[in-house]
């Protein structure tokens, strides 16, 4: 699975899968880097505890997908690209705190492919590290709340509110 390295600080990772997008994609989700259950299934927020998938699929106004290739439709048929900020860092578990020394992903490759004209980020991590790297891109950059379980302050119906941006963005044209 992963490209796993050791270092004198802890486990480094290289992020495991490719991102999804395609030339129709209106909006980017980025993550900051895969969990530990993510890199195992192979897959963009693959803990089952996490609601990226729920969440999702309400404000698209889908039945939520279960399978790799049901979630790569979904996701390009509702013109979402998704990838995280980091391509390589040290991690503790799937602790974002715990994240250091990373790399950035070569978001460029979806921008000069994709429609983009928004990008949002799940989690104050990987909004602090997409500012450190890219800055500012032209393209309007936004802090979402975590869909992960750590995330207990928010229900499922806040983030599923808060998360509607992302269909209204994707959804508009020109």
């Amino acid at each position: 699975m992963a490209d796993e390295k050791l270092s004198l600080s802890g486990a480094a990772f290289a992020h495991p899968f490719e991102p999804v997008f395609d030339s129709r994609s209106r909006v980017l989700v980025l993550g900051s880097f895969p969990s530990v259950a993510s890199r195992s299934s192979g897959f963009f927020y693959g803990h089952p505890q996490n609601r990226f998938w729920r969440v999702m699929a309400r404000v698209f106004g889908e039945e939520t997908p279960v399978s790799i290739e049901e979630k790569r439709d979904f996701l390009l048929r509702s013109r979402v690209a998704l990838w995280d900020v980091a391509a390589l860092c040290e991690v503790q578990g799937s602790s974002d705190a715990s994240i250091r020394g990373a790399v950035p992903t070569d978001l460029p490759r979806i921008f000069s492919t994709a429609q983009i004209v928004r990008v949002f980020l799940n989690g104050r991590k990987a909004f602090a590290l997409y500012k450190q790297f890219y800055g500012e891109t032209g393209i309007g950059a936004e802090c979402l709340p975590s869909t992960s379980p750590a995330n207990a302050a928010w229900t499922f119906e806040r983030l599923a509110a808060e998360w509607q941006k992302v269909a209204h963005w994707a959804q508009q044209d020109g």
